[in-house]
């Protein structure tokens, strides 16, 4: 079974996303880890996590997804950003560490016109200040569309961090179709193409999660824009095709699509109809 979730909000509780998330069909579901525009975090409750802890154990979740902010940018220019973006990050990691079945997604940040290879050496540098050797918790780069200065364009970029992270046994990649389509890997006409060059540049063995997501923009558009699954430029027949892929059908896949909860549930269904029997 295709194991799929979606964007939920923290706000009233760990314990209410795993409720919701099995309302909708859901088996996982992905979270900001604090205010996704800021940097305020919601108030430690142990209890309620460890109520989740049980209810997905109880219902065989797939990993959870804890979504770092956006705010979140170890490599910028300024390092006032830069140290916020350590602390947020190391703070998570610590609160994570009560939830049994969870990993932490973040965008690589943008090095504003320090070039890719500064911004590749602080973002090494803040994942080798932020983990700890007895984390659970396992680390997820972001594959990104390529808009503006952003860092993990290419996979080569995402390559380099984790080949200079010191704790790189606990740091893996999350695929974003429409980042990916965006930042011109052709995943709709050469699918296996991008999986093998993925595979020779990073290892499949690293890809850990899937935001599932079609595109407003063309490919290699570099513009980062969201769509419903079916209504943008990735199409229907493309998804077909990702989530019946034998390197990708048993990922957590997490929507981000422009939807309301109801909205969520009809992708599932429709994204699970997809799914042939191996």
């Amino acid at each position: 079974m295709l194991h799929i979730g979606c964007h939920l909000s923290v706000s009233q509780g760990f314990l209410h996303m795993g409720d919701e998330a099995l309302s909708i069909g859901a088996d996982t579901f992905q979270f900001f880890s604090r205010n996704p525009r800021g940097s305020k975090v919601r108030k430690l409750d142990i209890d309620d996590m460890e109520a989740l802890n049980e209810l997905m154990k109880k219902h065989h979740f797939a990993p959870i997804l804890a979504h770092a902010p956006y705010t979140l940018n170890g490599c910028s220019q300024t390092a006032k950003t830069r140290e916020f973006a350590r602390q947020a990050m190391a703070d998570d990691l610590r609160r994570l560490e009560y939830l049994e079945n969870c990993r932490y997604n973040f965008h690589p940040g943008s090095h504003v016109g320090q070039g890719p290879e500064m911004g590749i050496n602080l973002i090494a540098d803040m994942l080798n200040t932020c983990m700890f050797p007895e984390q659970k918790t396992t680390v997820l780069l972001e594959t990104m569309a390529g808009k503006g200065t952003e860092v993990g364009r290419t996979f080569e970029e995402l390559a380099a961090i984790i080949d200079k992270a010191v704790m790189n046994d606990k740091i893996g990649v999350c695929l974003d179709t429409c980042h990916v389509f965006d930042g011109g890997y052709d995943i709709v006409h050469q699918l296996d193409d991008v999986l093998m060059t993925f595979d020779k540049v990073i290892g499949l063995d690293r890809l850990k999660a899937v935001h599932i997501n079609d595109s407003k923009n063309e490919l290699a558009s570099h513009k980062d824009r969201h769509e419903k699954i079916g209504e943008g430029h990735i199409g229907l027949a493309a998804f077909d095709a990702i989530v019946n892929h034998p390197a990708l059908r048993a990922l957590p896949f997490y929507l981000e699509t422009p939807n309301e909860l109801d909205g969520y549930a009809r992708e599932i269904a429709l994204l699970r109809s997809l799914q042939r029997p191996e």
